[in-house]
């Protein structure tokens, strides 16, 4: 009766924590630990206390471009125009968007009047930086991945300059 009471309490739990994945609730970008105040919409917790998000320029093979304050590479999506996000509901799940509680800062090697916001149909408040809506890729699993570069030939990084990167990654 003992180990009915723990697996059912595991279970209970285990939906809990699924059901708030799939909720649309603000939560961590999937494959690591992003800067410690975004948020999106990947299935991984969302953290208790929202830090603010800096953006970055770091070096990567690609040359210098944008990450996060943890390294976590951004990327633009071709289809956005006027700084409006086009990634819809199935997109989200692969390319999680930049949200924040907290306001997004330009910090090193980036432009203050490049960064921006737009809301999303959804009504989260998403970062851009040049107008590009900014997003991860739930492949990069590590800080400096840069694995979502080129995807079906409409997913790049963005360089200091706000524009996308369209070398071949």
């Amino acid at each position: 009766m003992r180990i009915r009471k723990y697996a059912f309490a595991a279970a209970l739990a285990a939906a809990a924590s699924l059901a708030a994945a799939c909720s649309g609730g603000k939560a961590e970008p999937a494959g690591g630990t992003p800067s410690s105040g975004a948020t999106t919409s990947a299935a991984a917790p969302a953290q208790a206390k929202p830090a603010a998000v800096e953006l970055r320029i770091s070096d990567s093979r690609l040359g210098s471009i944008l990450t996060d304050q943890a390294g976590r590479t951004l990327y633009g999506f071709v289809p956005d125009k006027k700084g409006t996000s086009t990634c819809g509901e199935n997109c989200v799940a692969t390319w999680p968007p930049l949200t924040s509680r907290s306001p997004v800062t330009a910090g090193s090697g980036t432009s203050a009047g490049l960064l921006g916001t737009t809301t999303r149909t959804e009504g989260a408040v998403q970062a851009t930086y040049g107008a590009w809506p900014l997003y991860y890729y739930a492949g990069d699993v590590r800080p400096g991945d840069v694995d979502g570069q080129g995807v079906n030939g409409i997913w790049f990084v963005i360089a200091a300059n706000g524009k996308l990167v369209r070398a071949a990654g």
